[in-house]
């Protein structure tokens, strides 16, 4: 196993210059609802929300930056505050970008912005890489969206979706040389798959939180609990806690001096029971904030708003 830190104390943000709901993730990301509010109330919302989410980090030691709205024309942009979906950094200084699924997502692919962004605080960028064809047309992955990775076990877990085809996930893994990918098959409520893994799943320093009821086959919920016993307490959660409460979609990051933060949105804090408040607690202090017209509209919550960044100082 490599001797790397599962979590970091710097993350990118995309401020929301065009949140909107987005009809055409809507059409499988069952986690988005439209509000009964102007475009312009919306976005005035979840600027605010995403500001607050940033002083809240910053004021914890957590190194935030923030990539703002291009300088060039792009068509609009709705989902681009959820960045982690189309670019990943690694350890070794690889920045990485992804084919996504929706057309309207695919403008949000800013390699160059980020690139520039990191180098200009000082971050080591030794490669960029594409996973699959530039112009990739049916099998898409969509970042540490589809993917919760376990840097230092070296494993990769996976929920089969459109949005996480099973050849690209294998191509991903083979062009990383990550030790094993764990690909499964989630059922939602309604019976369909779940959109993205990070909605399911989310792994710190030494816990993992995960909605084990969502995983339909015996056989495969065993597996992946089996592979994360091996190296994490496992916090089991309900189908209705995760779809409710977007319980699993938090993040364990670290302040500038190594004090580990687990951050989540205040509905997610509320659908945790007391008990696995308390075993949260353990790993680290539990920072809570407000994201509902995100949550809503946009149908992700606090870790989809965080791109992490292993890459390593100057």
């Amino acid at each position: 196993m490599l001797d790397v830190s599962r979590t970091t104390d710097t993350v990118l943000m995309v401020r929301p210059h065009d949140f909107g709901f987005n009809e055409e993730t809507g059409q499988d990301n069952e986690f988005q609802h439209p509000l009964e509010l102007s475009e312009t109330e919306i976005n005035q919302n979840a600027n605010a929300e995403f500001q607050a989410m940033v002083d809240t980090l910053r004021q914890e030691g957590v190194t935030v930056l923030i990539l703002e709205k291009p300088a060039r024309d792009y068509p609009r942009t709705p989902d681009a505050i959820f960045p982690n979906n189309w670019f990943s950094t690694e350890h070794d200084g690889t920045l990485i970008t992804y084919p996504m699924a929706a057309v309207s997502r695919r403008y949000e692919r800013r390699p160059e912005d980020v690139e520039k962004l990191l180098l200009a605080h000082g971050y080591k960028i030794r490669n960029v890489i594409h996973v699959g064809a530039l112009d990739e047309r049916e099998r898409f992955l969509e970042g540490t969206g589809s993917m919760v990775i376990d840097h230092r076990a070296e494993v990769v877990y996976a929920a089969r979706s459109h949005r996480c085809h099973e050849a690209q996930f294998d191509n991903f893994i083979r062009l990383r040389f990550y030790r094993e990918g764990i690909l499964f098959d989630t059922r939602s409520s309604s019976g369909r798959p779940i959109y993205h893994t990070n909605v399911i799943m989310s792994i710190g320093e030494r816990f993992a939180v995960i909605c084990l009821e969502c995983i339909a086959d015996p056989a495969q919920r065993e597996r992946v609990k089996t592979s994360l016993e091996q190296s994490f307490e496992v916090i089991d959660i309900s189908l209705d806690q995760m779809e409710n409460n977007f319980c699993g979609n938090i993040l364990q990051v670290n302040s500038a001096g190594g004090r580990p933060l687990i951050v989540m949105s205040r509905r997610a804090e509320q659908g945790f029971t007391p008990s696995q408040l308390e075993r949260l607690a353990r790993y680290g202090k539990i920072l809570a904030v407000s994201l509902d017209t995100i949550e809503q509209v946009g149908g992700g919550s606090a870790r989809c708003m965080m791109a992490e960044i292993f890459s390593e100082k100057k």
